[in-house]
């Protein structure tokens, strides 16, 4: 029986029953890598949505950027309206990465400010993807970035079942051991709070409450309330729990990183010192000592990301966890989903580009003492170990990159499926390009400027029940074109860089 259901109203049109056909017999065939190389408008994401269809295997889809990325999610969730489609991107409201520049000795702190919607939604591409085979994970290049073992993930959830015996003191303590806090105020994400003989949970990856009821030391009931009116939604009689953090670490594990990361530095305070390098090995030693006695006190500090290799049990240099590492994989390593990479001409350098920034960056911190060498070890995925984690690829783009093209290549097992002629037949449209300003005299007399004309365009487009797109030069100037337009009575609405993410979705 198929696991994905796909859901629209119109029939494959164009050249798009030729492009559907043609990646379907190449990826069951066993080729690793297609080109769809489609003209703008000619329907591309449906034709990806038909693959899905039919291939029916869990998917990963890259985008470039956030906002693309959380179109494609909406499209894909009107096509498969009954399936997993989850949204997989940074969850950064801003970010500034720790760095030291030695040109003006200057030391940055890493700062950072965390958006909980969109780290609730990171939960839940993670927890269909253990749980779920129908999943189309769409995700920017967050992918590749370091996320803790989906093993130790999954180990850990706590199976909530009606009729289990447990006293209510041991299930709090359970859910204390998977990072969820305990509160007496409001119930947000990722806490819970106690209430008489009933337990208030959270989950980091639902907008629901789980009010768990106890008689004795036996659950009673598990029943997921509405967060604000408090309705009952519906009464479960199993649920499984998952922990509030993706990076989680038992007692032995923390214990072993702890002596670790203390070997380390033993060794790294001897290579300093023998090269000559007393200011820097006292930094490390101060740092990392530091460090170490808030991981032993509280089991946690400020960058304990960059100490993930001791307590993830990876190798100098191995690859770490990533969202790759939930997607299902066959019993001989290699990867058992489909991989879509959209615009991909922009899309496969950024992926190329990641980690050589970051080993720059984390070279410096490491060679002054800021840093241990391990840090290195806490990055994106090297671009040849994406390649080696993802499974067979569909790029599409209307201009793919030299890259791709030669993956394609019939001599090399690859394939290039065009998609030239639109579902609706419609060619590209014809480009004019008119004056800035007003025109009194010559071949454009009586041309009244382009916000005008742009006016005098759009309401023609509105008229026939369509849309407008207008680009302007800076933010500011998007700003008061936008409030200028709704001064006219036009609908509009300005889009650029601090707009944030989740303010983006549709």
């Amino acid at each position: 029986m198929a696991n994905f259901k796909l859901n629209s109203k119109f029939e494959p049109a164009g050249d798009q029953p030729k492009a559907i056909e043609g990646l379907v017999d190449g990826i069951k065939k066993g080729m690793r890598h297609q080109t769809l190389l489609g003209v703008t408008g000619s329907g591309k994401t449906f034709t990806a949505a038909n693959v899905i269809s039919q291939i029916d295997k869990p998917t990963l889809v890259i985008a470039h950027n956030k906002t693309l990325a959380a179109q494609l999610a909406q499209e894909y969730r009107e096509f498969f309206p009954t399936n997993a489609v989850h949204y997989f991107v940074s969850y950064y409201d801003y970010y500034q990465p720790e760095a030291y520049m030695s040109v003006t000795d200057t030391y940055i702190e890493k700062e950072a400010q965390i958006n909980q919607e969109i780290e609730r939604l990171r939960h839940a591409s993670t927890q269909a993807l253990l749980t779920r085979k129908d999943v189309i994970i769409v995700a920017t290049v967050s992918c590749i970035y370091g996320l803790g073992s989906p093993v130790e993930y999954e180990k850990v959830n706590m199976r909530i079942e009606k009729g289990k015996e447990i006293s209510r003191a041991d299930f709090i303590r359970s859910l204390i051991a998977i990072h969820y806090e305990r509160t007496t105020a409001d119930l947000k994400s990722g806490t819970f709070r106690a209430l008489g003989n009933a337990v208030e949970i959270v989950p980091v990856s639902e907008n629901v409450i789980y009010r768990v009821e106890f008689v004795g030391n036996v659950i009673e009931s598990i029943t997921k309330i509405d967060p604000i009116s408090r309705m009952i939604l519906e009464v479960v009689n199993i649920y499984f729990l998952f922990p509030a953090k993706h990076f989680i670490t038992d007692d032995a594990q923390a214990k072993r990183a702890f002596q670790s990361i203390k070997d380390e530095l033993e060794i790294r305070l001897k290579e300093l010192a023998a090269a000559g390098k007393n200011l820097e090995a006292e930094r490390l030693k101060r740092r990392t000592n530091y460090d170490l006695a808030l991981i032993k006190e509280i089991g946690y500090c400020n960058g304990i990301e960059n100490y993930s290799r001791h307590f993830s049990g990876k190798k100098p240099g191995e690859a770490p966890d990533t969202l790759l590492s939930y997607f299902p994989h066959k019993k001989d390593g290699t990867a058992d989903f489909l991989t879509i990479i959209d615009e991909s001409h922009v899309t496969v350098p950024q992926l190329g580009a990641m980690h050589a920034g970051d080993a720059s960056r984390k070279q410096s911190l490491v060679e002054f003492g800021f840093r241990l060498p391990s840090a290195k070890d806490n990055r994106p995925l090297k671009f040849d170990e994406f390649e080696k984690l993802i499974g067979q690829t569909v790029y599409t783009s209307a201009t793919p990159g030299k890259y791709e093209i030669a993956l394609s290549k019939p001599e090399v097992g690859g394939r290039t499926v065009e998609q030239i002629i639109r579902p609706t037949g419609l060619i590209d449209p014809d480009v004019s390009i008119r004056p800035i300003i007003e025109q009194k005299k010559g071949p454009n007399a009586g041309y009244k400027g382009q916000i005008f004309d742009f006016i005098s365009e759009t309401e023609k487009v509105i008229k026939q029940g369509f849309r407008s797109i207008a680009t302007t030069l800076t933010k500011k100037m998007a700003e008061d074109l936008s409030e200028y337009l709704k001064e006219k009575k036009i609908k509009a609405e300005y889009l650029h860089s601090d707009i944030g993410t989740i303010e983006r979705i549709p």
